[in-house]
């Protein structure tokens, strides 16, 4: 059970998130796009999100302004959350547009809401589960997109859902949150992913 929670951690840390809801956009939409286009907006995304971010944390961790990857010291999300900020922002101005990929460019902006307001609580010392933020807004992306094409995502919902519970109970095993830091990150994370359904649903 151990190794099942201290898994979840790492299979469903919030770096995977943007990318993740990116593959199952261009998996799932049956809207036509050329392979080699998919490839290199993935590539693309993956880049931004997830080499880059993976890159900074290893600066930070060098110079000793960061000694984990989950960042359980608020004070060391600071840095990483302000810059993941303007990743997602660079995504948004150079890689998607809204009106070529509208449900992906809207996914990414709910993204980009939920982590500014991660980095306002930062910085007012208020520690909230990234876990919860990443996975949550994920999932209504997902519940989203079902709806959006009529697809029939039961089973990926169920599991998302029991996945949600698993990283949950993950970061309240290893005390790296309470239970309010748990609901305020789920809610912050699927928040501004309903809230983005009015521009693109």
């Amino acid at each position: 059970m151990k190794i099942l929670l201290k898994s979840a951690s790492y299979v469903f840390h919030p770096l995977w998130m943007p990318f993740a809801g990116s593959l199952l956009y261009f998996l799932l939409t049956p809207r036509f796009f050329p392979a080699e286009l998919i490839k290199a907006k993935l590539l693309a995304i993956a880049i931004m999100t997830l080499f880059i971010p993976v890159v900074f944390y290893f600066l930070l961790k060098n110079l000793g302004k960061a000694n984990s990857p989950f960042l359980p010291d608020v004070r060391e999300r600071r840095w990483p959350l302000l810059f993941f900020v303007l990743l997602i922002l660079m995504v948004l101005h150079q890689i998607l547009n809204v009106y070529n990929y509208p449900a992906l460019y809207f996914y990414f902006v709910g993204i980009l809401f939920s982590s500014l307001t991660c980095l306002i609580l930062a910085y007012l010392r208020l520690k909230i589960s990234l876990h919860l933020v990443g996975l949550s807004g994920f999932t209504m992306f997902i519940i989203a997109l079902g709806a959006h094409f009529h697809l029939n995502l039961i089973y990926s919902i169920a599991f998302l859902i029991t996945a949600l519970g698993l990283t949950a109970s993950s970061r309240l095993y290893y005390r790296a949150h309470s239970y309010a830091e748990l609901v305020l990150g789920l809610f912050i994370g699927f928040i501004p992913q309903i809230i983005v359904l009015n521009y693109w649903l």
